[in-house]
């Protein structure tokens, strides 16, 4: 006897999926009693129960899960080389799932992207902001940007930005009031701006390097959030010290709105990478958006380590 073809293992998965063969029938787009005599031929093939039914839903016995486990992965990369030769044409079209920060956007993805956006009106983007360390597989995202220290190791990473630091800021007159820490120590005995990260839930422990010493100092405040641009307002109006990007606050420092504080203990950080988790990630509107983002020009993808 043949075995399964791909069309029973794809609807198998689809009404796993929808735990509905109606719903399943539904998305397909065949008659509800083709979708389940296919299913049915798949189980005589295998002489294996997938499916347990009942009057009000579906589910996978143990050996469908099983199936299911391993079919996924295979029929995702299957429709991914599908995509990717249905996309080889003049007009490149597709749509990318991105997940970054929102400095990440501001400072160096968006800039780059809006021409890129004009020049391929058929490339569409979506763009989830937050400062979290999102599952881009799990999640289905089609790449993320991060910190090149922060880039797992398995991923391809291409780099797209500088290197840059964070750097402690105060109103003068904050400072006037409370005095200029010269150490980072000094910190503890200041109202600090904290950020939470969102992914561990835990406030960031500032990171300070000089002469080869790395200190990591905890500091506390009245205000905490997880958006580098609300902490800038609150420094401005004096609530206390921020520890944010340095380009973001250009402005405000040439203003004399911010003073910078500990300055030599400001150390740089791998700039923004863009990563994905392999080679497969072929379409040709993917490689548009690589290669529109990449920091330099012929700059190989490469590991960080």
């Amino acid at each position: 006897m043949a075995g399964p073809d791909l069309n029973q293992l794809t609807w198998f998965q689809i009404v796993a999926e929808e735990r509905s063969f109606t719903k399943a029938a539904a998305r397909i787009g065949v008659a509800q009693s083709t979708l389940s005599h296919a299913i049915r031929q798949l189980e005589a093939r295998l002489g294996i129960r997938l499916l347990t039914r009942t009057t009000r839903s579906v589910a996978p016995t143990a050996a469908g899960e099983r199936l299911l486990q391993t079919i996924t992965p295979r029929l995702a990369e299957i429709e991914q080389e599908i995509k990717s030769l249905t996309s080889v044409r003049d007009r490149p079209a597709g749509s990318i799932r991105l997940t970054l920060s929102d400095h990440a956007l501001d400072s160096v993805v968006w800039p780059k992207l809006k021409p890129v956006l004009a020049a391929y009106p058929d490339i569409k983007v979506e763009l989830i902001l937050d400062s979290t360390f999102r599952n881009i597989v799990e999640e289905r995202f089609d790449a993320g940007v991060r910190l090149g220290e922060s880039v797992e190791k398995d991923m391809i990473a291409v780099r797209i930005g500088p290197d840059w630091r964070l750097v402690a800021v105060a109103s003068p007159g904050y400072l006037t009031e409370r005095g200029r820490p010269q150490h980072p120590k000094d910190l503890v005995a200041h109202a600090c701006i904290n950020m939470r990260h969102e992914s561990a839930g835990s406030l960031y422990a500032w990171e300070f390097e000089k002469d080869g010493q790395a200190l990591r100092v905890r500091v506390d405040g009245q205000v905490t959030f997880n958006n580098s641009y609300a902490m800038i307002d609150a420094a401005v109006s004096g609530l206390g010290i921020a520890y944010v990007p340095e380009d973001i606050v250009a402005t405000d420092l040439a203003s004399g709105r911010l003073e910078l504080v500990l300055d030599d203990w400001s150390p740089k950080f791998d700039g923004y990478f863009l990563y994905y988790p392999s080679r497969r990630q072929n379409l040709a509107a993917f490689q548009i958006i690589v290669d529109a983002l990449r920091y330099q020009s012929g700059q190989d993808d490469r590991p960080l380590w």
